[in-house]
């Protein structure tokens, strides 16, 4: 359910875009995720790291294209997010003890630890392609294009490999329900 309220912001952004232009949409993309934090923070009393490092990039990020009226600065924002997703993820592979993605707390994944840091390589990579992809889009097409890929290609590219490691997670699946044997 979260995965999908995640969008709202996104889907969002887009409507505006094509009901008005970009700096309306930035505006709207910026107010949507600042509601979400305060939304989670008020149903939790607690805000995932990721979302609010999320929504403070777009608040920077678009606040600076509102402010100078330049586009510039939010079509760089996906690069920066995946950027530093997959900077985090690569630090994590010299710092501690465990790989990021093998401390958040799983419930029903349960991986020997040489095969959670193949998975948190491979997501780090999997960003690191989407920051750079991010920035020749960016470049090289019209906005209209890169609002499109920036919506739904890389919502798209996550779930496509999302679901490329089902085959090779599957055996690893807990039922956290079952009783212990």
């Amino acid at each position: 359910m979260n995965a999908v309220l995640d969008l709202i912001p996104a889907i969002l952004f887009f409507v505006a875009y094509k009901l008005y232009d970009l700096f309306t949409a930035t505006a709207v993309l910026i107010v949507a995720l600042l509601v979400m934090v305060a939304v989670t923070w008020l149903r939790t009393k607690k805000v995932p790291k990721l979302q609010l490092a999320t929504a403070l990039v777009a608040a920077v990020l678009g606040g600076l294209t509102l402010w100078f009226r330049d586009p510039k600065f939010i079509l760089f924002k996906p690069t920066a997010i995946y950027g530093a997703f997959a900077l985090a993820l690569l630090g994590s592979h010299v710092i501690g003890d465990k790989v990021l993605m093998q401390r958040i707390p799983q419930k029903n994944l349960v991986l020997p630890g040489a095969l959670w840091r193949k998975l948190n390589l491979a997501w780090a990579l999997f960003f690191m392609f989407c920051a750079v992809l991010n920035i020749y889009v960016a470049m090289n097409f019209s906005e209209a294009v890169w609002v499109k890929v920036k919506v739904f290609g890389f919502t798209g590219l996550m779930l496509v490999f999302m679901l490329a490691h089902i085959p090779f997670l599957s055996r690893y699946m807990v039922d956290p329900d079952a009783p212990a044997r």
